[in-house]
């Protein structure tokens, strides 16, 4: 987190942050992972290469086969997607940012549809990747967000980090939305970012934050 006693550094990371990620997302839109879930599943499926913006790796799309021009899926299940972010083209190979997405429609921290069971997934398919102990699922705010498909970001937390994380302690995944949603409007926040994080005392740590979670606490980017 940046401290309250220097604006101009805050301001400038803030600029920094925002280039890196429309650097990354030059080519993309609002719509873009709402395209991936509606358009780039099934690449058996009729006009794939032409309705599919991010064709999958293992597709017969000609010039997809490789980062940041292809999907690489991790897991799929009848209900959601884990896949490749995009942050992870051209970065050391222990560089890990990766997405869970429901395959429906749903737009994000505000949608009354949010599915609880994602965390889980998530969470899951995370800690195949990055150890537990630093593993960080985050779901940005509606105005610190690119897409308005939900997607779940699994990065690393930076070191710093923990010491700054201020939350409520759950038991189980499945709890984590509704515990936000308290949390937030015990704040009187309408629009809020999620991150869960494991608590080295036992169970999850959830933490609101009315600018972008990801941002603060997360190697969301290489550099």
């Amino acid at each position: 987190m940046w401290p309250n006693k220097h604006p101009i550094s805050k301001l400038l990371m803030a600029l920094i942050w925002i280039w890196n990620t429309s650097a990354v997302h030059a080519e993309t839109h609002r719509d873009f992972l709402l395209n991936v879930v509606r358009h780039c599943i099934d690449p058996r499926a009729n006009n794939y290469c032409s309705l599919c913006e991010l064709p999958r790796s293992d597709s017969v799309c000609d010039g997809h086969d490789a980062c940041p021009k292809s999907l690489e899926v991790w897991q799929q299940t009848k209900r959601f997607l884990a896949l490749r972010d995009m942050n992870m083209c051209s970065c050391p190979s222990d560089f890990v940012h990766g997405l869970v997405l429901p395959l429906t429609p749903i737009t994000g921290v505000e949608d009354p549809n949010r599915p609880d069971d994602i965390w889980q997934v998530a969470w899951s398919v995370g800690i195949s990747k990055i150890d537990a102990t630093q593993l960080a699922l985050v779901v940005n705010p509606r105005n610190y967000r690119d897409q308005d498909q939900l997607h779940v970001h699994m990065v690393r937390l930076k070191s710093e980090a923990r010491s700054e994380l201020l939350g409520t302690t759950i038991s189980h995944l499945r709890d984590v939305w509704q515990t936000a949603q308290l949390m937030a409007d015990e704040k009187g926040l309408k629009d809020y970012g999620v991150l869960v994080a494991q608590n080295p005392e036992g169970g999850y740590l959830v933490v609101i934050d009315e600018e972008s979670p990801e941002h603060k606490f997360t190697l969301a980017t290489c550099q």
